[in-house]
């Protein structure tokens, strides 16, 4: 047997693994004819959010949390307000080495209880078309597809050039 995944806040010393699972999971996920776009999208988020995680969700009434085996980074997430009565769900990431075991489903959870603690009543997020494994576990968990849109343009939340966005939300 394997070691347990423990979910836990994120802590300073995780930012290498926690900016090493970005880039690699990000980079899987480029299609061939977006990499320029996607290494643009890496080095903006980077520098925007994944390189000062506390002070980002700090500044959004949130938190970043890392599942962690052994001494492994394994998964991220993070959750910022979105408004009054929800949180946004953001960079839910499972190292590509450590899927199908149960993380992503553990750490969902932990954020919808996270937003439960803090009375907050709606859980959104978006995930990309490219990402179809991310978008039957949300389905599967209860989240409803509120909307879609093709995204053109650049942010830390989202990489262009013609992707399809979905997004979803789920009442707790």
């Amino acid at each position: 047997m394997g070691e347990e995944v423990t979910i836990r806040p994120f802590a300073e010393h995780d930012t290498a693994q926690v900016r090493q699972l970005f880039i690699t999971v990000n980079r899987l996920l480029s299609p061939p004819g977006l990499r320029d776009a996607f290494e643009a999208y890496i080095e903006r988020a980077l520098t925007e959010e994944i390189d000062r995680i506390l002070a980002y969700y700090g500044e959004r009434n949130g938190g970043f949390w890392v599942a962690v085996k052994g001494d492994e980074v394994v998964g991220t997430f993070g959750l910022e307000r979105a408004s009054d009565n929800a949180m946004e769900l953001r960079r839910m990431y499972v190292d590509p080495l450590a899927r199908r075991q149960g993380i992503a489903r553990q750490m969902l959870q932990l954020a919808e209880d996270e937003c439960r603690r803090r009375n907050v009543s709606r859980l959104e997020l978006s995930t990309a078309e490219i990402q179809q494994a991310a978008l039957a576990l949300y389905r599967n968990a209860g989240y409803r597809l509120v909307r879609e849109e093709t995204v053109e343009g650049l942010s830390n939340k989202t990489v262009g050039s013609g992707i399809l966005r979905y997004y979803l939300e789920k009442t707790l």
